[in-house]
């Protein structure tokens, strides 16, 4: 391959990258933009990347509920937290026990791969969570069902530590007499941050943005995730508009719908765009390494 066609290659990957980035940012930007529209500009005009007429009505409008939003802020950060703690915890342990030569090996291999393909599904779940687990209205509700542990998460794991832990670094720790549990903690752990991080983040993306477990399984508002109280405001709404629509007190054109729908979901999406940088360079290097065949 001489110069010019690597460079050609090249011009031709940057291109491509360049394409795919904006594509990836422009949705968000244009999502900022069109929640500080005013409404009525956005309904003439239509969304822009900037703003025809600026405004903060619809940021204005969600904080008026500004009690709600803080305290579902403090326990989606708490649930988010604690749950990809634990996930974190339980997903390495179970992943590194079946890397080794223990009794049944082959049995919780099938069982976590079984999990992947197949499930009871919501009834007995929900049966087995409310009536016998009692997690319904408390604050482990947002942090037990369906997300502690995923199936997928430990197999990419366990096929870091198969992977990418020499035997013969575990072999020497082990000559001098450390534990299982000294090598699990002073040693795999150590090296295995890229997998860690990158299991890490998608468990904090899905307690961040999981809202199915508040349906159903809470009734006090005041356990509501963000993204349970936004989806309430997004549903009083709409029914806020529909009461407009059928004649009553409320002025329909009073009510920020549009530009508001916007500003939920930049609450909601804003956080974990600012913690997305921070663990980006372990995604990809994770995911690969994690990826292969043990």
């Amino acid at each position: 391959m001489t110069g010019k066609d690597d460079k050609r290659i090249r011009l031709i990957a940057n291109i491509v990258l360049t394409i795919l980035s904006l594509a990836a940012v422009l949705p968000f930007i244009l999502l900022i933009s069109s929640s500080l529209t005013d409404e009525k500009a956005a309904v003439v005009s239509g969304f822009r990347f900037l703003p025809p007429v600026f405004s903060m009505e619809a940021y204005q409008y969600i904080m008026q509920q500004s009690d709600m939003i803080f305290r579902a802020y403090g326990i989606t950060i708490f649930t988010t937290l604690v749950g990809t703690a634990v996930g974190l915890a339980v997903t390495s342990l179970l992943g590194y026990g079946l890397t080794k030569d223990i009794p049944g090996k082959g049995f919780f291999n099938f069982f976590v791969v079984f999990t992947m393909l197949f499930n009871g599904g919501l009834v007995p779940t929900y049966l087995i969570y409310t009536k016998y687990l009692h997690i319904a209205d408390t604050i482990w509700a947002l942090i037990v069902p369906s997300l502690l542990v995923n199936a997928f998460q430990v197999m990419l794991v366990r096929n870091y530590f198969a992977t990418s832990i020499p035997e013969s670094l575990l072999e020497s720790a082990k000559l001098d007499g450390a534990g299982e549990m000294s090598i699990f903690r002073l040693i795999v752990l150590p090296l295995s941050k890229p997998i860690l991080a990158t299991v890490g983040l998608m468990m904090a993306l899905a307690y961040w943005n999981n809202w199915t477990n508040g349906l159903y399984y809470l009734n006090d508002p005041a356990l509501y995730s963000i993204q349970n109280v936004l989806n309430a405001i997004n549903n009083n709404i709409a029914a806020l508009t529909s009461m407009a629509g059928s004649g009553l007190y409320i002025n329909k054109s009073d009510i920020p719908t549009l530009t508001a729908r916007m500003a939920i979901a930049v609450l909601g999406v804003l956080p974990m765009l600012i913690i997305y940088p921070f663990f980006q360079r372990y995604f990809v290097k994770g995911i690969t390494l994690g990826a292969v065949k043990g």
